[in-house]
């Protein structure tokens, strides 16, 4: 093993203990499922601000922004960004205090379990709502696992399967372990650790090509690299328009923070909820910030190849851009290897404060959501957090076996889920909080009608081309709306017990 690979190792390998240590600190503290899925609602604002980005913030971040970037240029990632930004900060504004608020009146833990509380309907929503989590989820846990395998794969090439398979059981073991707390703590740490991965590959590739001048002047003349409007086709050398249609279809991206269920959570776990807009304040700067950054090191990535620091990327192989990066810098010797190692790491951290989120939401809606709610199984408070144990194990080997190709692309698959859980938890979420006259007949029409519209607009109606080629998320979860809106109108208004408790909620604003 080569020296750079020994530093790079360390570095992996200290984190990936600190990891699991955290898990083994907080699995004492589990005591009934309420601590194991939500930490008994004890997190602080940073902790809540920076774990919710976090968990948000996927190897999309450190793979998936920074690799589309290199490939296309500016245009598609910037519109993605500012999509975000925008679903990040309304998000915060107007769903985070209300959620806290109603979860707590209603004793819900899981966001199924608002729902069907919120609407007293604890077989068929709590029912639908766990099987649409468990459907996105475990492709989009896939995605992480996959991110983590390309790592080890593309830095010592370790069989992809293995170093797969190895990254997994990782998450596995603090997430099993330590359930929500040691997730939400091991975030926070993670979000940290991004940050540094993200401020040292920008140091490092601006100093390698000359300046930030240099950054720039090696891309200016690609056409519609450096546009807003437009994208460059690296295959042909040419660019292509990039129109209004498709900008709002990008910008709604930010739509899907609505009904992002390991993100929600975070707002239900909050200690107080008047440290809400601290956390709002932390969460939208950082996570402008670091997109902002994400982009920048793909337009850096790029010209790092043009000046022959990384070598030239293709495909879905530009999705490693920051991997090459690190790489470059751990030739420099043992102390600029470990410093690599710790840019590596944040590709990890990105990954596991994602994976260990979705794994957690995934296993209440087995323990809490199907096998409780639907099917009346009673389980003691210990028996439940061994449930959700294994259930986050099972869910974890299914997401293996689709994470199997090691050519599947991270930012294709986290689309997909992104928009079936803004498509369908998105627009309840909206209505449950904000529409009194919203009924259990109407939240369940929005989540078929917005669950079945993702797929049909994704793979029937959006290869058409086009005027047609609009992100599915923006017309399942208008598809939705609309459902929700007649379906809700055309059936028997909630009782006055469900009218007053909203209106309970509501007076506290």
């Amino acid at each position: 093993m080569t020296t750079s690979e020994t530093g790079i190792l360390i570095s992996i390998v200290i984190y990936m203990i600190a990891i699991i240590g955290i898990g083994i600190y907080y699995a004492k503290k589990n005591n009934d499922a309420g601590d194991f899925y939500l930490g008994g609602r004890k997190l602080g604002p940073f902790v809540t601000a920076m774990s919710a980005e976090a968990s948000d913030m996927s190897s999309y971040l450190l793979m998936g922004l920074p690799g589309l970037a290199y490939l296309s240029g500016v245009c598609d990632v910037f519109w993605t960004i500012v999509g975000l930004a925008l679903g990040t900060y309304i998000n915060w504004l107007i769903v985070a205090k209300r959620l806290r608020r109603y979860t707590a009146k209603i004793n819900a833990i899981t966001i199924p379990d608002f729902f069907a509380n919120r609407y007293r309907d604890k077989r068929i929503l709590n029912g639908i709502a766990a099987l649409i989590i468990i459907i996105f989820f475990v492709p989009y846990t896939a995605s992480g696992f996959a991110a983590c395998g390309k790592l080890f794969n593309s830095l010592f090439g370790i069989n992809y399967m293995t170093a797969m398979i190895i990254s997994a059981i990782v998450i596995i073991a603090y997430t099993t372990l330590g359930g929500f707390l040691a997730a939400s703590t091991s975030d926070f740490i993670q979000s940290i650790i991004m940050s540094i991965a993200l401020i040292i590959v920008v140091i490092f590739g601006i100093n390698s090509v000359g300046g930030i001048e240099q950054v720039f002047a090696n891309v200016k003349d690609l056409p519609g690299f450096l546009n807003f409007n437009a994208t460059f086709d690296a295959s042909t050398g040419t660019s292509s328009p990039y129109g209004i249609i498709t900008i709002i279809s990008t910008l709604a991206w930010g739509l899907g923070y609505f009904g992002m269920p390991h993100i929600l959570l975070r707002f239900m776990a909050i200690e107080d909820e008047n440290k809400i807009k601290l956390s709002r304040r932390i969460a939208s700067v950082w996570v402008v910030i670091a997109m902002a950054i994400a982009l920048f090191i793909g337009i850096m990535g790029y010209s790092m190849s043009k000046a022959n620091v990384i070598p030239a990327l293709e495909g879905s192989a530009t999705e490693t851009v920051i991997v090459q990066i690190a790489n470059a810098l751990s030739q420099n010797g043992i102390f600029f290897a470990i410093i690599a190692g710790v840019i590596l790491a944040g590709i990890l951290a990105s990954t596991m404060s994602t994976s260990d989120s979705q794994l957690l939401a995934a296993s209440s809606s087995i323990t809490e959501n199907l096998m409780d709610g639907v099917f009346g199984v009673k389980l003691s408070d210990k028996a439940k957090v061994i449930v959700a144990r294994c259930s986050v194990i099972v869910i974890s080997i299914i997401a293996i076996f689709f994470a199997a190709d090691p050519n599947s692309n991270v930012f294709t698959i986290v689309s997909f889920a992104w928009a079936g859980f803004g498509a369908t938890f998105g627009p309840i979420m909206l209505f449950a909080l904000f529409w009194k006259r919203s009924n259990k007949y109407g939240a369940i029409a929005g989540l078929l009608s917005g669950g079945v519209m993702v797929f049909v607009w994704k793979f029937v109606i959006r290869p058409l081309g086009g005027a047609w080629d609009i992100y599915e998320l923006l017309p399942a979860f208008i598809v939705a709306c609309v459902f929700i809106v007649i379906v809700s109108l055309l059936t028997k208004a909630p009782e006055q017990e469900i009218i007053d408790e909203f209106e309970s909620i509501q007076k506290m604003d």
